[in-house]
Formats: C-alpha cells, sequence, structure tokens
C-alpha cells in the first residue's frame, strides 16, 4: 500500500497544488489548513509522514511538532517561508527529521519526503523484534522508543531513532559527522550543517547525560561522537 501523508498548510492553493502532485506521484494524502484540523485527522487514521508548515494560524508548527514527539515518532518534515538558520535549528530541536524552507521545487518536496521515508524504521509488526541495553537503556529496534530503568517509555523521532541505532550498534568507536548524517540522512553533511550536533543535544537532554561533562555521548572534537558504555543485543 503507498505511503499515507499529512500536510499542513494554511495556504489552500499551495495545499491544493502539493496534493495533487504528491497525489500523481503515487502518495495518499490527506491536506488541512491548521493544527486542529491535523490533530483530529490525526485520531482518525494513521499516517506515515507529517509534512508541516511553522506558520500556522493558531499553535505554529513547531508547537505542534514538540508536542507530537511527547507521544509519537511519526517523521516530520517542516516547510517555512523563511530560511533562516536559527529556525532551522529549533525546528530539528523540536523533534523534526528534515527541513525544506519555501519557496521550493516540487520534486525536491518529492526528493525529501522518499529519503525520509526510506530511513524510518518498518512497522513494529514487520521488523524482528531486537533491543540494545546499555547503561540501565533498552532501545527497541521494533517499536522505536527507549525504555528506561524506571519503565518509561521516551519516544524517538526517526532521527533521534537512526542516530541513536548507528552509535548503539558501533560502542567506544568514534563516528564521524559524516557517518552519522549518512546514516540518517543518506548523505554527507554540508559545511557548518549543525544537525548531527543538534540531534546529540537532544538525545543526551533524552538519556540525562550531562552536555558539558557527558557520560554516554562522548564528544571527541574534530572526529564526532562515541556511544562510551558497553551495549549488549537480544
Amino acid at each position: 500500500m503507498s505511503a499515507h501523508l499529512i500536510l499542513v498548510d494554511d495556504d489552500a492553493d499551495l495545499r491544493a497544488l502539493l496534493s495533487d502532485y504528491l497525489v500523481a506521484q503515487g502518495y495518499r494524502v490527506t491536506a488541512v489548513g491548521d493544527g486542529e484540523a491535523m490533530l483530529n485527522a490525526m485520531e482518525a487514521e494513521t499516517f506515515d509522514l507529517l509534512i508541516l508548515d511553522i506558520m500556522l494560524p493558531g499553535e505554529d508548527g513547531l508547537t505542534l511538532c514538540r508536542n507530537l514527539r511527547v507521544t509519537s515518532h511519526l517523521p516530520v518534515l517542516m516547510l517555512t517561508a523563511r530560511g533562516d538558520e536559527l529556525d532551522r535549528i529549533i525546528g530539528l530541536e523540536m523533534g523534526a527529521d528534515d527541513y525544506l524552507p519555501k519557496p521550493f521545487n516540487p520534486r525536491e518536496l518529492l526528493a525529501r519526503i522518499k529519503s525520509i521515508l526510506r530511513r524510518a524504521p518498518e512497522s513494529a509488526m514487520a521488523v524482528k523484534a531486537r533491543r540494545l541495553c546499555f547503561a540501565g537503556w533498552e532501545l527497541d529496534l521494533a517499536a522505536q522508543y527507549l525504555l528506561g530503568a524506571d519503565g518509561v517509555v521516551v519516544a524517538l523521532s526517526t532521527g533521534e531513532y537512526r542516530l541513536l541505532q548507528v552509535l548503539a550498534e558501533n560502542p567506544n568507536r568514534v563516528l564521524s559527522r559524516d557517518q552519522l548524517m549518512d546514516a540518517i540522512n543518506g548523505k554527507e553533511a554540508a559545511p557548518f550543517d549543525r544537525t548531527i550536533d543538534v540531534m546529540i543535544g537532544r538525545l543526551r537532554r533524552r538519556l540525562g547525560d550531562d552536555a558539558r561533562e557527558p557520560l554516554l555521548i562522548k564528544t571527541l572534537r574534530s572526529s564526532g561522537y562515541m556511544l562510551a558504555c558497553k551495549v549488549e543485543a537480544y
């Protein structure tokens, strides 16, 4: 079955244009104009990817993305009319998996969608149950979540999940930013691209790892990052 996308943008003309284009590319598309309609649609149906504009009436896209990340690992591609680097960093901080500034060519949007869906984990039913356990944490590779020693489940974005998975599958090994970017995005990091640094910061917060003196995810300056602990696979 084709992937089901939900598009949230208050520009009715752009919604119609992108919906028609993506349907022609073989996707199922639900298009809505604000956060309330988005939440109603997500209660009624299951989606594979959220395409979310930042500038929306009512709750903005950043707030919606942040709230969604509390309970869901649905991949999020953020759109904005502003190409400001700060917007991009904040979007990633809120849990977005990718970011596309307007105006853009629909073919670029299509390429981003394909890339995100390629790296998104398969459904829990399709993946053989596997777990990576480290420092009191359990990373469930089937359900794509973190489980703490206290039994609390921590939802991860697709990018966070892939990043932590790669680190946990290569414990005590330094991985460069390019290697990590390739693992989560299928491409090398562009000069001055802070995507990996932002995601590492989010992971450290989720793991309770002090960013000033991290014990789990260590920074090797000019080299990359390393998960500095024993990992057991089950």
